[in-house]
């Protein structure tokens, strides 16, 4: 692998309705695509998987370009022609953070790696499965009805979803989650509520136990690991951390102070899909379910998620959701839910590509940067 240049390129992808969270409302997705260009012409792609603002993270689009573009590529120059992509991991460590910018670029020089050996990355990875069990995150419906709500997840039962997952926040949590409970009394079902809960809330969000639920997904600030282990005490539904989980040492540290005992696995927020695998492995070894989130990714940054998702560490139904569920265009070939699974693709590297006209008519910015210039 000898990188000559990356592209950019940054898209606006509307989705087929707003979906909202405790942290803010999108109905454009802005994303931010990697191209990797080796000297025999191979590329290779990654999904920067930032918002447009720094809601969901302190990461955003025009500071992961900029990231990019002054301090990681810099950094990349010595490892061009790594022969190990935990050199390219490595090299970047000279960048405090910055996980999201990581993951994309160092997904990117991978895709490259692994196509010049014909190799796919569910291989790489070490994957024992050949398809996936869907999971779909529902958002907090615009107008707050719960006939609005019922009406999406009916559709979503309807196509074949295995779980379904309901994001929260205080005001919108019992009668909601009691209502889709109701309607549909034996399908899993979990809650997200992107940290919008106070340890005070413990009590309140025990009453979801009778719901009989998978799991409550981060209810707490990423930074209260004891106010977690307190909500684990008081609520019987196992607690997920997500916005928590930044390495594997906070993935040890979570299982280990018993804040958590499920984890949610995110590439972009770890830093790439070496780390993530290695956070699999670690939970695997414990013994704690992991399951692949996701964010709001295309078809490039779903290819890989679905590739991780078939490690066997991956136990529960993840939100690695068809390209319909955000999308009525996606940058990619459409990922098709089959039975309520993803198949997992085969070809090298990631195993999908754009499509260049698709590309070039969602592309508002792109530009190319040359290594060492």
């Amino acid at each position: 692998m000898a990188i000559e240049l990356f592209r950019l390129h940054r898209l606006n992808i509307p989705l087929v309705r707003p979906f909202r969270t405790s942290f803010g409302t999108e109905s454009v997705r802005d994303v931010i695509l990697v191209e990797a260009v080796s000297s025999d012409g191979v590329s290779g792609w990654g999904e920067c998987v930032t918002m447009s603002w720094p809601g969901y993270s302190y990461e955003y689009g025009n500071g992961a370009i900029d990231v990019m573009r002054d301090h990681l590529l810099p950094a990349l120059v010595e490892v061009a022609d790594a022969d190990d992509p935990a050199d390219v991991r490595a090299a970047m460590e000279v960048v405090s953070g910055h996980p999201m910018a990581k993951c994309a670029l160092s997904t990117a020089m991978l895709d490259v790696w692994l196509r010049e050996r014909d190799e796919s990355l569910a291989s790489y990875l070490g994957a024992v499965r050949t398809s996936v069990d869907c999971g779909v995150s529902v958002g907090i419906p615009p107008t707050e009805s719960l006939t609005d709500l019922l009406d999406e997840v009916a559709g979503y039962v309807e196509e074949g979803y295995r779980r379904i997952k309901l994001k929260i926040e205080p005001g919108w949590d019992i009668e909601p989650v009691g209502a889709v409970r109701r309607e549909w009394p034996d399908i899993p079902l979990q809650t997200d509520a992107n940290q919008a809960y106070q340890r005070s809330d413990a009590a309140h969000l025990a009453q979801l136990d009778r719901f009989d639920l998978l799991l409550h997904e981060q209810p707490l600030d990423q930074e209260d690991w004891y106010g977690h282990v307190l909500m684990s005490r008081a609520c019987a539904t196992p607690i997920c951390l997500d916005e928590s989980i930044h390495s594997t040492m906070s993935a040890d540290s979570a299982l280990q102070f018993g804040a958590c005992t499920i984890v949610n696995i995110k590439p972009g927020r770890v830093g790439g899909y070496l780390t993530a695998r290695d956070i699999h492995d670690l939970c695997r070894g414990r013994g704690a379910p992991v399951w692949a989130g996701g964010m709001l990714e295309s078809g490039i940054g779903r290819a890989a998620n679905v590739a991780l998702a078939a490690l066997p560490g991956f136990t529960l139904p993840g939100d690695t959701s068809a390209s319909s569920r955000y999308y009525r265009v996606d940058v990619t070939e459409p990922f098709v839910l089959r039975d309520g699974q993803l198949d997992v693709p085969t070809g090298p590297g990631i195993g999908v590509e754009p499509i260049p006209e698709v590309l070039a008519d969602l592309t508002v910015w792109s530009t190319e940067l040359r290594l060492g210039s």
